[in-house]
């Protein structure tokens, strides 16, 4: 039984695609910061949570970035996000332990090895001890300080009573209101002009947008505080080692992707250039998306996510925006023919092509002329596509994939690890996977 495909050019591609090309254009982004853009110094909005790791590590840079562009920096105190917006919340919280100390190194922060999530009880002392310096400056040296204690598993400073935990109930909801109100949901978020920065990672795009503000306090070509970690771009270099690629004598890379997911566009090509850089195998995972997994993905996430993306995308030079999301039928045609692709040698020019064509070029996976289509761009033939679209032995790879997924930790695309090292996710950590191919291959 074949994967039906819908109407050729249906209503609803062509919306999308509409759409999301308008929503990510640079017209868009221009008016989006116009409207949020207000005379004087810079104010800058920061969303900490105190029992997340990401806010522990960005709460180290505000009293940095302050000084240098002259910024003032209005704190609010956030909960959790919910369940929606981040499911597999043990899972999330396991491997944001991990990804932080590695964060904290990388950039020359502090985050305690062998740090715990903190009880309930204990974020709630600290979300006490910060309620009630609020208003007071200094926020962001409390902010480090009662995180460092609460990392560490050390007692609070002094015990809250009743009033002080009721300052934090109405701070914490007040900051709650102030973020949906703003359109976001998680912790370690910085806000600035209509654009919305996450924790250490997207800081290099609010200190550009400041620099080009002109509230660059510091000398003409000083570095930026958190500068652009970088790779998997071309390198003249690429061609010679990628002829050992394949053949046995490196590492392999595994890559969990989703054809659903942008941040996995942003990822493969670059994934790929690392693999053949350093002679590795790359072993494609392809798993469901994760709405398809039964994870629900909300409106307000979905939103930011396309724009961040986008912002991504300029910054690696990667087209992006015009989109047709392929769930469902878009996704499973995809996966039956890279379940068929891999067994012919084309999986990676295909796959590549696909998320290509629903991410950047608009093309609709779930008609019959885009999927050819894009397959003939891999090398498939028609004929090809055919066999793939009736045979369902994908289903069983994809779930084979999950599991996979699951046991390393992790549960959301794109994913990857070199070997049996910690595996590491997000187009945000491709500099990561290359610390670990030079570990595993020896080259500087």
């Amino acid at each position: 039984m074949s994967i039906a495909p819908r109407r050729a050019f249906p209503a609803r591609a062509v919306v999308s695609r509409l759409a999301s090309g308008l929503i990510t254009s640079d017209l868009a982004r221009d008016l989006r910061r116009g409207l949020g853009r207000r005379p004087g110094p810079p104010v800058v909005e920061y969303f900490h949570q105190v029992d997340d790791p990401y806010s522990h590590l960005a709460a180290q840079m505000l009293g940095l970035l302050a000084r240098r562009y002259g910024a003032t920096v209005r704190p609010w105190l956030v909960p959790p996000p919910d369940a929606a917006a981040a499911p597999e919340r043990e899972r999330l919280a396991a491997y944001a332990l991990r990804d932080a100390g590695r964060l904290a190194a990388e950039y020359g922060l502090a985050f305690p090895p062998g740090a715990r999530s903190p009880s309930p009880e204990r974020a709630r002392a600290a979300n006490a001890e910060l309620a009630a310096g609020l208003a007071v400056d200094g926020f962001a040296e409390r902010a480090v300080a009662v995180g460092a204690r609460l990392w560490a598993g050390e007692a609070a400073a002094d015990e809250a009573d009743g009033a002080a935990e009721a300052g934090a109930v109405a701070a914490l909801a007040e900051g709650e209101a102030r973020r949906r109100r703003l359109g976001h949901y998680l912790g370690a978020m910085t806000y600035f002009e209509g654009e919305w920065f996450w924790g250490v990672d997207r800081l290099n795009h609010l200190e550009e947008r400041l620099a080009a503000r002109g509230f660059d306090g510091a000398p003409e070509n000083t570095p930026a505080l958190v500068p652009y970690r970088a790779a998997g771009a071309p390198s003249a270099g690429d061609l010679h080692v990628g002829l050992d690629a394949g053949l046995g004598r490196g590492p392999t890379v595994e890559l969990w992707f989703s054809f659903r997911s942008p941040y996995t566009w942003l990822a493969f090509p670059r994934v790929r250039r690392l693999a053949r850089r350093y002679g590795a195998d790359l072993r494609l995972r392809y798993i469901l998306p994760m709405v398809m997994r039964g994870l629900p993905v909300p409106l307000v996430k979905r939103r930011y996510i396309l724009l961040d993306a986008k912002r991504e995308a300029d910054r690696a030079g990667l087209p992006f925006g015009r989109i047709v999301d392929p769930v469902g039928a878009g996704a499973e045609r995809a996966l039956a023919v890279a379940h068929r692709a891999l067994a012919l040698g084309s999986a990676e020019a295909f796959c590549e092509e696909a998320l290509r064509a629903a991410f950047a070029e608009g093309v609709d996976l779930a008609s019959d002329r885009g999927l050819y289509g894009v397959a003939r761009r891999a090398g498939l033939g028609d004929a090809q596509v055919d066999e793939a679209l009736v045979d369902q032995s994908w289903r069983a790879a994809a779930e084979e994939n999950r599991r996979a997924l699951f046991e390393a930790g992790l549960w959301g695309a794109p994913t990857f690890r070199v070997g049996g090292a910690a595996a590491h996710w997000g187009q945000d950590r491709l500099w990561a996977l290359e610390a670990d191919l030079r570990a595993a291959t020896g080259r500087p």
